[in-house]
């Protein structure tokens, strides 16, 4: 996509990148968190990068092509196939290319291939489901690079903070990425100050205040 470029620098990807999504979900107000069937291939797989919208066609992937040719280096594709289960979009080829190309990591609403390959080879793999079934590559089919994209209650635009980790995905929007990032850090600290009060001997009824229904948690 012509003039995409990084909406935020290094140092806050790194910040990121060491915050769990369920942290910066709390932290962003409950906001942000992409559909729960999105999975890692593997539960070490960690993403942080901003977003690259990409809109393909169910059972085909050549705008997928497409994106790992346009897209910056550190970018995350993002990738809306709508109900492709079904098929495997993303397969070996196209991960060493990505890496090849920079690319931070994939999220795809459908299926992917050569899953043992893509976890040897430690690309970030987020998806539905593993599948066998080739696809097209219809030039005249209906796509776009770098156009938002809705998955699940989240609209995801070029440049949106993605963080992924075991839990789930997380977005963002960039404007509002710095100040999230900072709300989970003083949240997981509180929660490391918890757990010290825990190994003290308190209870999380006590901590929380859960007794006699005066919650605060």
């Amino acid at each position: 996509m012509a003039g995409w470029s990084y909406p935020f620098g290094a140092e806050l990807l790194g910040r990121a990148a060491g915050l769990g999504t369920a942290s910066l979900h709390e932290a962003a107000g409950r906001r942000g968190a992409l559909p729960f069937g999105l999975k890692p291939l593997s539960a070490s797989m960690l993403l942080a990068g901003p977003a690259f919208p990409v809109r393909s066609p169910r059972g085909d992937n050549l705008w997928l092509h497409r994106a790992i040719a346009e897209a910056e280096a550190g970018a995350v594709l993002v990738v809306d196939v709508g109900a492709g289960e079904g098929y495997g979009h993303w397969g070996e080829v196209m991960a060493r290319a990505a890496v090849a190309r920079g690319l931070a990591g994939l999220v795809l609403t459908g299926g992917i291939r050569d899953s043992r390959q893509l976890v040897e080879l430690g690309f970030p793999t987020f998806c539905t489901s593993i599948a066998i079934r080739g696809t097209a590559k219809d030039f005249g089919g209906d796509g776009a690079l770098g156009e938002p994209v809705r998955l699940g209650d989240v609209t995801v635009r070029a440049g949106d903070l993605i963080v992924g980790d075991a839990d789930g995905l997380f977005a963002i929007p960039a404007a509002e990425a710095a100040a999230v990032v900072t709300a989970a850090e003083a949240r997981e600290a509180e929660e490391r100050t918890i757990f010290r009060r825990l190994e003290a001997g308190e209870t999380t009824l006590d901590i929380y205040r859960l007794r006699n229904g005066a919650i605060q948690a």
